[in-house]
């Protein structure tokens, strides 16, 4: 599926799985490193997952949840608590935040997972969805917290990208039919506009329509919302549909998820869209593609030397080869029942992206595969089967954030307008609902993916970057 997508970083919301179900197939992806925030209390409940192609990319940081309260793994030490060098930064304080959630309990349901490269901070988010009404106090305080935290980092001079499904549409262009709902619910657009979170979002994003005067603590916007940035005026640009009514073949959904990045990155992004066409969920993919490279004042930067750290690129090049030594703790692969292991599809995959040498000239193709196997302690007397060597090459970055969703059995869905929904897989359907971001790389493919736990139904666009 990873080859398939072609992409950099890929995220995935709902993933509802625990910890003891976790498989090779997930986790020991060849080529591809993993960070999951799974829940702490309900099991088999929400969880988002980060996929990183070692590649391209290698983060420096990671952290579970918001507000900075968790503890890395094997530590008692959170993560605001860690020295300054080791932190991500940017935490929201107690006084900031609303009353009648604790920061523990907002990071409690695996719904924020955070990776920091050299060049950006990326929040991989599931925001909670409105299905609830004893639950809109929790949802509006996770979402105060996550504007909290990303006013924080761009104060501190980081960038910033949120991509995922936040489970809120932005104005009335982003839920069909919601003017006429609107209208016999004898709802006035403005107390529709005015919704709390709504407000703060409108509030976050550059071009988003306030009604009265913006809060104290939110006077500028900070992020740009990829999509309508590059399409202002595409009407009916929908991400979701609700399933149950089958509202897709009329287009009768509503737009709730998002790739957005703060101003300092902007320059880097050459185009972003959704992918509609894409089957098999309720969400539909949304991508941004960003350059390979930017030239200022006659110096010209490579995104692959700010994606990785100091000294494994150098103009695009690669110095060092990534290895498991470069897995961050949060890293999946070191999970005790993963950790020390790899896959036999790994080591043909590492063997036939880099390829070696010797002193004579280039290794033959089977005593790659031997070499490869003796490196992990196995023994093997000869190769009948030679492996075909190709170097995989990258074509451009990109944000995607498709979304994943289990379609078998019943989903109950909330409408955010007439025709449009939510996503309201938080309790009404346990099963492994999936939805992804993948970050910077692009063409479109779908890839099923089926395991002992799991089917997943995985969209995902990716195009190559533009000239």
């Amino acid at each position: 599926m990873f080859a398939t997508l072609d992409a950099d970083i890929i995220i995935m919301q709902e993933c509802k799985i625990q910890k003891k179900d976790m498989t090779d197939d997930m986790v020991l992806v060849p080529g591809w490193d993993a960070y999951f925030s799974l829940p702490r209390h309900k099991k088999g409940y929400s969880g988002v997952a980060i996929y990183t192609k070692t590649a391209t990319c290698t983060p420096i940081r990671a952290e579970e949840g918001i507000s900075g309260v968790l503890c890395p793994p094997g530590s008692a030490i959170s993560y605001r608590d860690l020295p300054k060098s080791q932190q991500i930064g940017g935490y929201p304080s107690r006084s900031q935040l609303l009353s009648g959630f604790d920061e523990a309990t907002l990071d409690s349901e695996g719904r924020c997972m955070v990776l920091e490269f050299p060049a950006f901070v990326l929040f991989g988010i599931y925001s909670p969805a409105s299905c609830d009404q004893d639950r809109a106090g929790f949802r509006l305080s996770f979402f105060h917290a996550l504007d909290l935290r990303i006013r924080n980092l761009v104060a501190l001079g980081k960038q910033v990208i949120v991509a995922g499904d936040l489970n809120v549409s932005r104005d009335i262009r982003d839920s069909c039919g919601i003017v006429s709902a609107l209208a016999k619910a004898d709802i006035k657009i403005e107390e529709y506009m005015n919704d709390d979170l709504r407000r703060i979002f409108n509030q976050q994003v550059f071009g988003g329509q306030v009604c009265g005067s913006r809060d104290a603590e939110r006077q500028e916007p900070v992020l740009r919302d990829l999509c309508r940035e590059f399409h202002p005026e595409r009407p009916d640009m929908f991400t979701c549909w609700d399933t149950r009514r089958n509202t897709r073949p009329a287009n009768n959904g509503s737009r709730i998820d998002y790739v957005l990045c703060s101003e300092g990155l902007w320059k880097w992004i050459v185009g972003a869209d959704i992918q509609p066409g894409l089957m098999g969920s309720d969400h539909c993919p949304v991508y941004a593609d960003m350059s390979d490279t930017l030239t200022e004042k006659g110096v010209t930067h490579n995104l692959l030397d700010l994606m990785n750290p100091e000294g494994v690129f150098s103009q695009g090049v690669r110095l060092k080869q990534w290895s498991t030594a470069d897995c961050l703790a949060q890293s999946a692969r070191l999970m005790p029942q993963f950790s020390g292991r790899v896959s036999i599809k790994s080591m043909f995959k590492r063997h036939q992206s880099h390829g070696r040498k010797t002193a004579m000239g280039p290794c033959k193709e089977g005593q790659v595969v031997v070499d490869a196997l003796k490196e992990s302690g196995i023994t093997m007397s000869t190769c009948e089967s030679p492996v075909d060597l190709q170097k995989g090459e990258s074509q451009g970055w990109e944000l995607l954030m498709p979304s994943v969703k289990h379609l078998q059995g019943d989903r109950t869905n909330n409408n955010d307008s007439a025709g449009g929904s939510e996503d309201n897989g938080d309790e009404k359907n346990n099963r492994c609902n999936i939805s992804e971001c993948d970050i910077i790389s692009t063409s479109t493919n779908t890839a099923n993916i089926s395991n002992k736990y799991l089917t997943w139904t995985m969209h995902a666009a990716v195009l190559p970057a533009k000239p």
